[in-house]
């Protein structure tokens, strides 16, 4: 399928996308944007609809059999962007590091597609906010938008930083892991560190919760599974002479099945009430954002796979199941479908502040969507 697109025109819109990353329930600027770009298309058959931050895009077919669905997510997220553009984030602290300024872009340049070649089939492409948390996907499922457009089909893609441009890849079944945030707040007695013995220290607390979760993958969770549990952050203390009497652990659980989820859950929990009994303290424990895995139809994904090998616009490449975490695996809980991974050719990776995926990526993943949401239309 021959689709000309302009890499200049996809590259000053991800260029501006990027220079206003927004946390999730705030991509108030994001939204207007979108909203202009998706203004200026031929409105015959197109119906804009606003969803809190996000947006639902509706195309009516020309003589539909069922609805087939697009997910684009909007949020940034809040790191410091170190690289070297001269288009850098303006919003200070916030960063799209995750590449959903590529995902808006190749979504509304399909829209535009779409919205001047009208489609057989009814397509719906939903805008949505807080994939990196706390997360939009189940309230824009249950919302009156979604139930008006329900799809019969429902697709997204994500930038694979590791992979050339001009190739997709991805798999049948589980393709992206349950997750779950993870908060322990640590209470205790603080005092003066010259007199240890009328507190309960709670950065000592909190080191050895640290150390003993170590033990969980390694001897809770089946060998024959994969779990991984991260803290990523420790927050205690005020001043090196001051014993500290709070103390904060944030991290997340990663698991490609619920019952090592569930199982990994309730060994925290228990040593946390250890570390109660040995530090006389208090500990609360907070799971934060939850995801379900993201499990690819294996019909539709054996049928994605020959398409793109027959394709000329992208190569296919075989996907290996990940440890990342995508809120899209709610939407396929509702609804057949799948994600792919596109290449983009990044030295740095995904949450990097220092990720430049390649814009010469944005002509293959557009032609690509186009043409798979085309021949799911025909």
């Amino acid at each position: 399928m021959n689709i000309k697109l302009d890499i200049e025109r996809l590259a000053t819109r991800r260029r501006a996308l990027h220079q206003i990353p927004e946390a999730g329930f705030q991509e108030v600027k994001t939204q207007q944007f979108l909203i202009e770009v998706l203004q200026s298309c031929p409105q015959d058959y197109l119906t804009i609809e606003q969803w809190k931050t996000g947006l639902v895009v509706y195309i009516e077919g020309t003589n539909p059999r069922k609805t087939i669905g697009w997910r684009a997510d909007i949020d940034g997220l809040p790191i410091k962007e170190e690289t070297d553009y001269s288009f850098l984030s303006k919003h200070e602290g916030m960063m799209h590091a995750c590449g959903h300024d590529f995902h808006m872009t190749i979504g509304t340049a399909a829209v535009e597609y779409f919205a001047a070649n009208q489609p057989k089939d009814n397509i719906v492409f939903f805008f949505q906010p807080a994939e990196e948390g706390p997360g939009g996907a189940l309230p824009m499922i249950a919302s009156e938008a979604f139930k008006k457009w329900r799809p019969d089909e429902m697709y997204a893609l994500h930038i694979a930083p590791e992979l050339p441009v001009g190739t997709v890849a991805t798999k049948p079944g589980i393709l992206f892991a349950n997750t779950s945030e993870l908060f322990i707040d640590f209470h205790g007695q603080g005092g003066h560190a010259a007199y240890p013995h009328t507190t309960e220290d709670m950065v000592v607390a909190a080191s050895h919760f640290v150390t003993q979760l170590q033990s969980i993958v390694s001897r809770n969770v089946s060998p024959l599974d994969s779990a991984v549990v991260t803290i990523g952050k420790v927050e205690a203390g005020t001043k090196q002479n001051i014993i500290a009497d709070k103390a904060r652990v944030e991290g997340t659980i990663r698991t490609l099945s619920m019952e090592a989820m569930n199982e990994i859950k309730e060994r925290i929990e228990g040593m946390c009430r250890g570390i109660e009994a040995s530090f006389k303290c208090r500990a609360e424990v907070d799971y934060g954002a939850n995801y379900c895995q993201v499990y690819n139809d294996e019909k539709l994904a054996e049928e994605f796979r020959k398409q793109a090998e027959k394709s000329e616009t992208v190569s296919f490449v075989p996907s290996e199941k990940a440890m990342t975490g995508e809120d899209f695996g709610y939407f396929l809980e509702e609804v057949p479908g799948l994600m792919f991974w596109l290449g983009v050719n990044s030295p740095h990776g995904l949450h990097s502040s220092r990720l430049k995926p390649d814009e010469e990526a944005l002509v293959p993943g557009t032609a690509w969507v186009i043409e798979w949401l085309k021949g799911r239309s025909s």
